[in-house]
């Protein structure tokens, strides 16, 4: 079993090497860069990674890019801002010992929000598909929150995928503003209808669901901004798709 590691990266000089060096259960690793205007391919180049450059095509396009570029059939896809944690990594080099009886893997992500480890909040586990052969399995998701639908068989390992999250407010807000545009791009794009009541309604909703439902009190002043930002999210995606035209 051998393992090609792919990272889609632009402009993550602050996350790339960290990323990279979690990826020594790897016998490759190929950075796709979409144009970064920072340092992110000299240090990517300068950990032994392959880089490769590329124009944007979308996060599941990109992605399946990405894997048709390497050079084993086992791939473990990672995004610059995460990072395989000591017994994840453990556990793959134990899988490629043996022989995996499943055409795909996955595994828990574990997120650091704005400092703290974040074990509620509809945040944890988060179990997504990264480590798949790539006959079996691919990146679906035209706009945003892709995922990797399999044709095979699914299997699961016990570790941690980490995802270093946002470090600020500032940086919060900036990644929401650009992921509302593309959630209300997808929900026009499939002509659903935003009523006025799904827009008063839902934000609140959504953050009984995420600070009480999901438990988000127990993750401190961090669950109570998480639940916040989630009904900000709702109403912001909301909001651009009935300007887009899905209002009712």
């Amino acid at each position: 079993m051998q393992i090609s590691a792919t990272i889609i990266a632009l402009n993550e000089e602050r996350n790339i090497a960290r990323a990279i060096e979690s990826l020594r259960c790897c016998d490759e690793i190929l950075v796709v860069d979409s144009g970064s205007a920072d340092r992110t391919c000299q240090i990517a180049a300068l950990h032994g990674a392959r880089v490769i450059e590329a124009h944007w095509l979308g996060y599941a396009a990109q992605k399946n890019y990405a894997a048709s570029l390497a050079r084993y059939d086992w791939i473990l896809s990672i995004d610059a801002d995460e990072a395989l944690s000591e017994g994840l990594e453990a556990e793959i080099w134990r899988l490629k010992k043996g022989n995996p009886e499943a055409d795909a893997y996955e595994f828990a992500r574990l997120a650091q929000y704005l400092g703290r480890w974040i074990l509620h909040s509809g945040w944890y586990p988060d179990r997504k598909v990264r480590l798949y052969r790539r006959d079996k399995a691919q990146w679906v998701g035209e706009f945003v929150h892709e995922s990797v639908r399999v044709t095979g068989s699914t299997g699961r390992l016990e570790g941690n995928l980490l995802h270093f999250t946002c470090e600020s407010l500032s940086e919060h807000v900036k990644t929401m503003n650009s992921y509302t545009t593309l959630a209300a791009q997808e929900i026009a794009s499939r002509r659903i209808r935003v009523s006025w009541m799904r827009l008063l309604l839902d934000p609140p909703a959504t953050f009984f669901r995420t600070y009480i439902l999901k438990r988000g009190f127990q993750d401190g002043l961090e669950g109570f901004i998480i639940a916040y930002m989630a009904a900000t999210y709702t109403f912001l995606k909301y909001s651009k798709a009935r300007i887009m035209g899905s209002g009712s």
